[in-house]
């Protein structure tokens, strides 16, 4: 049994009906036949791409292989992972989540600012990773109970937030951040292992427990391969609807937290097509994005390609405008295979 987590497409509800309530949660692969499942998986398909780019870039970039240079992609890749490990549910259901870059964004300069006027940096954390989920529970339940497309209603959540971000910081950093307890968050350690790729390892754990160990993974799983036939055998829809999109949310403020903590200060551009790197992190780990299908296993290893792609353009010196046109060319390779892959699927049914 592979990581990755599918529901065939199901013509009946009484077909459904047994898959859904009969079916166990998915159980990710023993030790014993952990290679050869992984290799047979979603993530194993990308595991040797990902390989042969660090081998590459091992060979022609001298620092690459440095304590310091894969801590510091450890710590680039925790942001877009701890998002993207939560937009796997919203994009295993079949829907998008267009928004969590601004919500990043805008959720750390609300923290940031409440610092700066003296609110307890802990209330300021909690407040601004409530904001983060009310931004998800908005976008949910538009997108629920107006019937909204996800991505014409998170496009324009990310329109708004990003210009409610200009307004409110009238386009300056917030700095002087400098204050021990908020610091910890983005530069602390724990036992000589840095706190956001602690927190990064616990979302993972979080996300992983959801999806194969209990029945809330199941389900939305079940409504991105056939929502009608979820609808008919009972699934509340709705609820598991809206609540990925309050996930999603509050990973992206976490993530905002995180981004804020490590620079000491709220930009108001930060974040900038963090929303295209966790899709392309999703969907080349092989979750589908006609939902029905995800492996959180494939996201982390997707998040991990990014961020090695990025630092090894750094280190051969290549021209940051590059980096977008080879980002944006790994998107498009990845949506091609999960477009074939899902017309496959369509013939062998």
């Amino acid at each position: 049994m592979s990581d990755s987590k599918t529901y065939p497409q199901t013509p009946a509800a009484s077909g459904a009906s047994s898959a859904v309530q009969a079916a166990p949660a998915v159980r990710p692969p023993r030790a014993a036949g952990f290679l050869s499942a992984m290799f047979g998986s979603s993530a194993g398909r990308i595991l040797p791409v990902f390989v042969l780019i660090v081998a590459a870039l091992s060979l022609t970039a001298n620092d690459f292989l440095t304590v310091d240079n894969i801590t510091n992609v450890l710590r680039q890749m925790v942001f877009v992972s701890v998002i993207a490990f939560a937009a796997t549910f919203v994009i295993g259901m079949g829907g998008i989540d267009l928004s969590v870059g601004a919500t990043t964004a805008l959720t750390g300069l609300f923290m940031a600012d409440l610092i700066l006027q003296g609110v307890n940096i802990y209330l300021a954390v909690l407040a601004g990773l409530l904001l983060g989920a009310l931004i998800g529970l908005v976008n949910g339940l538009l997108i629920d109970r107006l019937g909204i497309s996800p991505f014409i209603c998170t496009l324009a959540a990310m329109i708004i937030l990003r210009g409610v971000v200009m307004v409110y910081s009238q386009g300056v950093p917030l700095t002087g951040l400098s204050f021990p307890e908020f610091q910890w968050f983005g530069q602390g350690s724990i036992a000589g292992v840095p706190v956001p790729v602690l927190a990064m390892v616990l979302v993972f754990a979080v996300c992983w427990y959801l999806l194969y160990r209990t029945k809330y993974g199941r389900y939305v799983l079940s409504i991105g391969s056939n929502r009608e036939a979820a609808r008919l055998v009972g699934i509340g829809i709705s609820r598991i609807q809206v609540s990925v999109y309050v996930m999603t949310g509050f990973a992206a403020a976490l993530a905002g937290l995180l981004l804020t903590s490590r620079l000491e200060a709220a930009m108001p551009e930060a974040a900038t097509n963090y929303e295209l790197d966790v899709i392309a992190a999703v969907v080349i780990g092989g979750t589908s994005l006609n939902g029905g299908k995800a492996s959180l296993a494939g996201t982390a290893i997707g998040a991990a390609l990014m961020a090695v792609v990025r630092n090894g353009l750094n280190l051969l010196n290549v021209n940051t405008f590059w980096h977008q046109v080879v980002i944006g060319s790994i998107i498009l390779v990845a949506v091609s295979f999960d477009s074939l892959s899902a017309r496959r699927r369509a013939k062998a049914s």
